[in-house]
């Protein structure tokens, strides 16, 4: 009986999976900000990144499109479709918007990064007038 149980408990552990985004990068994080107000190509991203930290945050290719990818993967965003009236360029752009577990998983990690802004004050670490 004994190793029935130790049986289940490796097919629990292996059912799990790892996700990559857990605890989610502040690239991430970003890219999905950036997707709340609307649909953007992956440079019009870098941009808005850009643009919504205001200038303190830059994101290259490699870290745009790999977090992208991630993105992706977990279901937090859609490549769309080019519509039928797209130029050759807009057809090789790829649109990206926020989904409903994205939009979730920005909610979650704001209200984690809100009560970390909480303890720092507390602790008398951090005076600013943020949250």
């Amino acid at each position: 009986m004994q190793l029935q149980s130790l049986i289940d408990i490796s097919i629990i552990d292996g059912a799990m999976p790892k996700r990559k985004l857990n605890p989610l990068p502040s690239a991430a994080f970003q890219i999905l900000l950036s997707l709340a107000d609307s649909d953007l190509h992956g440079y019009a991203i870098m941009r808005q990144v850009e643009e919504q930290t205001n200038g303190r945050m830059r994101l290259g290719p490699g870290t745009l499109y790999s977090s992208i990818q991630a993105l992706l993967e977990e279901g937090c965003i859609e490549e769309l479709e080019p519509g039928a009236d797209a130029s050759a360029e807009e057809e090789r752009r790829r649109v990206y918007r926020l989904t409903t577990a994205g939009r979730k998983l920005a909610r979650a990690e704001a209200g984690r990064l809100a009560d970390l802004l909480r303890v720092a004050r507390v602790k008398k670490v951090f005076k600013g007038d943020y949250v």
